[in-house]
């Protein structure tokens, strides 16, 4: 028998679809997860006094990941980030997709695969919960039918694990994100800028005024891109052209295609820290700058303004299917795309 409980629940319902979520605990750390965009809702965990604080940002009501800006705790796909002009070439063949940003495709259109119902399949055994969804041949402009999956699941130590895979029926492009905003203090606890982050990065891919990438990989060095050492997120915030806050991809060093630490954050107030693992070659730094213009009121009743939380997207590098000397994002016939996160959590005393 298995000592896990996962407990489902109704939230609500998008255009009279029922919302299932389902909530997990192992250690010290409980989550809860939803059909609707794969998204993860809650996360709670203690800080160093043992008061427990839900520290990832979204909405009480179901709906509003609908109607709300961005994508809070979804997994966006199919090819996440941006592709210039909404446009791509692959084996001869030019495809056209949603310009849905601008002139250019974001997170996969309109919807993408975070504003869509999944398949829930919970298992106890494991103390996880499998997402499917399949996106058929010629959808948003992509080419072949996809099958497409994401686990969630709790070590027994609380460490988080999300397991991104999908296949394909004919050539096409992959990139599926998980894109949480992280705020350490507590989701609605105000602006992440004294939180102290780490990315194991020394470079990153430029970027124009309307944040495509310009095709160069440049050193970190001497630009505010550079979290080779921890420093308060906030220190080089406002020189983050051209953002108005940091939207960048980030290089991992010596990249092979295994697991290896990608970033590491802590909050000194709380006493909260993460350590984040995964097997992609970039990481978005993303400082929900979107709240600046429209402060949106969250769970809770918490109003998220600028920079209410920090995003660490795992990935393929933005545009990569336009960029030769980026890392592929082609999926054929036969391959599995396969995207693993492991975020484990800690608390450090003065």
């Amino acid at each position: 028998m298995s000592a896990n409980t996962i407990q489902q629940i109704t939230l609500g319902s998008i255009d009279g679809q029922p919302v299932e979520a389902y909530r997990l605990s192992a250690g010290q750390t409980s989550i809860e997860v939803m059909t609707f965009g794969a998204i993860l809702t809650r996360l709670t965990r203690p800080d160093r006094h043992g008061q427990v604080d839900d520290i990832v940002l979204g909405y009480d009501d179901p709906a509003d990941y609908v109607t709300k800006p961005g994508n809070a705790g979804a997994i966006c796909g199919r090819h996440s980030n941006r592709l210039a002009q909404g446009r791509f070439s692959l084996d001869g063949q030019h495809f056209r997709l949603p310009r849905n940003n601008g002139e250019h495709h974001l997170h996969g259109g309109l919807p993408g695969f975070g504003k869509r119902f999944w398949t829930a399949h919970p298992d106890e055994t494991s103390n996880s919960v499998q997402f499917r969804l399949h996106s058929p041949d010629g959808d948003q402009g992509y080419p072949g039918a996809l099958d497409a999956s994401v686990r969630y699941g709790l070590r027994p130590d609380g460490t988080l694990e999300i397991h991104m895979q999908a296949t394909s029926d004919r050539p096409t492009i992959c990139n599926l994100v998980y894109h949480g905003y992280w705020n350490l203090a507590g989701h609605g606890s105000g602006s992440v800028e004294q939180q102290m982050l780490r990315i194991v990065a020394d470079t990153y891919t430029p970027v124009t005024p309307d944040k495509i990438p310009t095709g160069e990989i440049a050193s970190v060095t001497d630009t505010p891109f550079d979290f080779t050492t921890a420093k308060p997120i906030g220190r080089d915030i406002a020189a983050a052209w051209p953002s108005g806050g940091y939207d960048h991809n980030l290089c991992h060093s010596n990249f092979d295609g295994n697991m290896h630490l990608s970033a590491e954050a802590f909050e000194p107030v709380s006493g909260r820290a993460m350590q984040l693992r995964s097997n992609q070659p970039g990481v978005q730094l993303y400082t929900a700058n979107h709240f600046a213009d429209a402060p949106t009121q969250g769970k809770n009743g918490a109003l998220y303004q600028r920079y209410a939380g920090f995003a660490l997207e795992t990935q393929n590098f933005p545009n990569a299917p336009n960029e030769a000397c980026f890392p592929s994002s082609v999926l054929r016939p036969g391959q599995i795309y396969d995207h693993r996160m492991e975020i484990s959590f800690s608390t450090i005393t003065p």
